[in-house]
């Protein structure tokens, strides 16, 4: 099988999921590029996760309430173990668009629900997703739609739909965003009830006709008595929405881009890119499944391999899945949960409506340094099953010399790109050890300890960091 198809597969599941396996890779490989990009848009052909399975065992996940820092744990086991990772992976990208957190919400059940509607419908049609969300409770409190009402304007969620989650700033007016936050008063829900045998009850979306603005509105140029839907359906209408959401996804799948408050006045890398995912988003009728076809069999998805910073929630996924051994909901969950928090991402909590910032802004010294410490940690312990993989490969080699060794740890980890200077330094190290040696037991248990050293080090290396 050519390298280089190993190394393309192994860039589109860095993207379209959390990385994969030399194993993994292998079959997929041998499945071909197009089929497996057919496979990823179609999740519903793989087996989905038994939630209940995971509640089981760790009962607190199902309505974790408000436990601090581990209401994700059971996201990071969906993310971890999915057969679906492109499923999961649009679930994360919708979860930095529409950024709801549960410092206000106060309820992680409720921001669970919403990623599993990004699970249901994040490949679907945009449009109809938009709409669900203007429905979502926790969005509805997150950005205050239930102080909306007809005498009594919530300018908070109708600016918000504009400038972050569809068009952007720049291509509407204040007018517009009065008009649009009229058209949805009476959008709200009701009351929760107090807590359960089995945890807290769900907010449920209602619309109360009576708290409506039913006057006329001018909105975009359109003028009507619009409710909410009618608004959705005129801006998901609008080129400035394609390029936007394209732009999003080129950001969050290509390469890092500048971030959101800039696209005003810092134009697309790939203006070209942008323009052709926006032309699949308008031709397709905003469907997403359609756009993301089109980004993944691009030349320019294909060749901007290791031009994204990951995020946390990457690096701890990606992580536990190339070493392997989580598929069981092991106790430690909870605490596993929380290693994208220490690296600057809190899932299901982002700082603001305007999510995470990106690229190289995840990087600070002491996050930097949170990275390093968990993935030598991860790749240190030589009886994981990746791990474990990795160094039977290298032993069917039979003995390698340290450049030889070096070689194969940087191919098995990614395939790894590393400039020769680091490759030089590598070699050095592995050097003072000589030659890698299976003849007796002694030798393998020292070749297995320099392996693990290695993988270390390669972990610490920028490269390591980037997808």
């Amino acid at each position: 099988m050519a390298s280089q198809d190993i190394a393309l597969m192994a860039h589109l599941m860095r993207r379209a999921g959390f990385g994969a396996t030399r194993e993994e890779l292998e079959t997929r490989a041998a499945a071909g590029y197009e089929a497996t990009v057919e496979e990823l848009l179609n999740p519903e052909s793989q087996p989905a996760i038994d939630r209940y399975e995971l509640v089981r065992y760790h009962p607190w996940t199902w309505r974790p309430g408000t436990i601090q820092g581990m209401g994700s744990a059971e996201w990071l086991y969906f993310m971890t173990n999915t057969k679906r990772p492109l499923e999961e992976k649009m679930a994360l990208f919708w979860h930095q668009v529409f950024a709801t957190g549960v410092s206000k919400v106060d309820h992680y059940d409720e921001i669970t629900r919403m990623v599993a509607l990004f699970r249901e419908k994040g490949m679907g049609n945009y449009k109809e997703l938009l709409l669900d969300i203007a429905r979502n409770p926790a969005m509805i409190y997150w950005l205050d739609n239930f102080e909306n009402h007809a005498d009594a304007v919530n300018e908070n969620w109708g600016r918000e739909l504009l400038e972050l989650f569809s068009m952007g700033v720049g291509t509407y007016t204040e007018v517009d965003v009065r008009e649009a936050s009229r058209a949805f008063t009476g959008w709200t829900f009701e009351p929760k009830l107090p807590r359960g045998p089995i945890g807290r009850h769900d907010w449920n979306f209602a619309y109360l006709p009576e708290d409506h603005d039913d006057g006329e509105k001018t909105f975009l140029g359109e003028t009507g008595n619009f409710n909410g839907d009618d608004i959705i359906n005129i801006i998901c209408d609008h080129p400035a929405t394609a390029t936007f959401i394209a732009r999003h996804l080129y950001n969050f799948f290509v390469a890092d881009e500048a971030q959101v408050p800039a696209w005003q006045v810092i134009p697309p890398k790939d203006e070209a890119a942008i323009e052709l995912l926006a032309d699949a988003f308008i031709d397709s009728g905003s469907d997403l499944k359609a756009v993301l076809r089109v980004l993944f069999n691009s030349d320019f998805f294909k060749n901007a391999r290791y031009a994204r910073l990951k995020s946390p929630a990457e690096v701890v996924v990606g992580t536990l899945r190339l070493v392997g051994g989580f598929d069981f909901p092991a106790p430690g969950l909870g605490e596993m949960a929380r290693q994208p928090t220490y690296m600057g991402q809190d899932l299901l909590n982002p700082p603001s409506v305007e999510g995470w910032h990106t690229g190289v802004e995840w990087i600070n010294s002491g996050s930097l340094m949170r990275r390093i410490n968990f993935t030598a940690d991860m790749v240190s312990d030589v009886t994981r099953p990746g791990i474990r993989s990795m160094i039977d490969r290298m032993q069917a080699q039979g003995d390698l010399t340290p450049d030889t060794m070096v070689d194969s740890c940087l191919d098995l980890m990614g395939p790894l790109e590393v400039d020769g200077e680091t490759r030089t330094e590598l070699i050095t190290h592995a050097a003072g050890g000589g030659n890698l040696t299976w003849g007796t037991n002694a030798d393998v248990d020292a070749s297995e300890q320099r392996i693990s050293e290695m993988l270390q080090l390669i972990v610490s290396l920028r490269d390591y960091q980037y997808a």
